[in-house]
């Protein structure tokens, strides 16, 4: 028996041990790192980072108001971003879960988006609110098409959700879908038996129980936006001005373009905090609404 434990121990470990010796060597320890130069003055240049303690924490939050601008921004990004993506996307999941012919090609093609990368989103999107929308602001004379959608913080705010929401919904929807169609069906014949109409059918059986899919959409576009970095940099690059910089570019910023990696690396320990605290919060809140059939 001891020999047998020892075989399926030591298979465990070559299947596990690569994949977690990467895991530590990549993530692990560039996380530690990450914690050793925040407490650093160091240039990326310099064989040694001289050792400040916690001057960097105290500078980020005495003056840095480029820092607090760019954490207002991710902040009403993800809280606008989070209402609008579920609420279209479980609305799709309501629609495509109905008897129709086309559902099928119709969730295909609300989840296409989702496979396009970030940077390459970003150009296409940028060229669409430039090019695209000025020719057909032209032809059509709609105010819609004529914003400067990409040159005032207001339109380059909405610009960064409508781009953020047309790539995402769909990714959102297909875990509502999987969802819904899981609820058992006997449940939903004996209370349309029972006379309950749709909305009371919608809010009182299908919501309740699809609460654990909102833990995981709610979970997942939390962490999208507020590590939003590859679309708002190729989209708007955080202009005008600034406005649009998410706290991601703004600790790229400090880190790889002012070369103060020490200071960066405080960014991303305190990012790294925040949204840690935020995500665990919101998954233990949704759980406590999760309801059995």
């Amino acid at each position: 028996m001891d020999k047998i434990k020892q075989q399926n121990g030591l298979g465990d470990l070559l299947f596990v041990g690569p994949a977690f010796l990467i895991f530590s060597i990549i993530v692990l320890l560039s996380f530690l790192m990450g914690i050793y130069y925040s407490f650093t003055e160091w240039n990326g240049v310099n064989k040694e980072a001289i050792w400040v303690g916690l001057r960097n924490y105290i500078s980020i939050f005495n003056g840095d108001e480029q820092a607090v601008a760019s954490a207002l921004f991710t902040m009403k990004f993800t809280v606008v971003s989070v209402i609008i993506s579920n609420i279209i996307a479980f609305s799709l999941a309501l629609v495509l879960t109905l008897p129709l012919k086309a559902a099928t090609a119709m969730r295909t093609i609300f989840f296409l988006p989702n496979v396009i990368g970030g940077i390459i989103l970003g150009f296409v999107w940028r060229f669409i609110f430039v090019n695209s929308f000025s020719s057909l602001g032209s032809i059509t004379s709609f105010d819609f098409f004529q914003l400067p959608w990409l040159g005032s913080p207001a339109t380059g705010f909405w610009g960064a959700v409508i781009v953020f929401i047309w790539q995402r919904t769909g990714y959102l929807m297909v875990i509502y879908i999987a969802s819904i169609v899981g609820i058992n069906e006997e449940l939903l014949e004996a209370a349309r038996i029972d006379g309950v109409n749709p909305l009371q059918m919608l809010f009182r059986i299908i919501i309740p129980l699809t609460v654990p899919a909102f833990t995981i959409c709610l979970f997942l576009v939390l962490s999208w936006t507020t590590k939003m970095f590859d679309v708002i940099f190729s989209l708007t690059n955080g202009g005008p001005f600034g406005s649009t910089e998410t706290i991601a570019m703004n600790i790229y910023s400090e880190a790889f373009q002012y070369n103060n990696y020490g200071i960066g690396s405080a960014k991303a320990v305190l990012f790294f905090l925040i949204v840690g605290t935020i995500t665990t919060l919101q998954v233990l809140l949704t759980k406590r609404l999760e309801v059995e059939a």
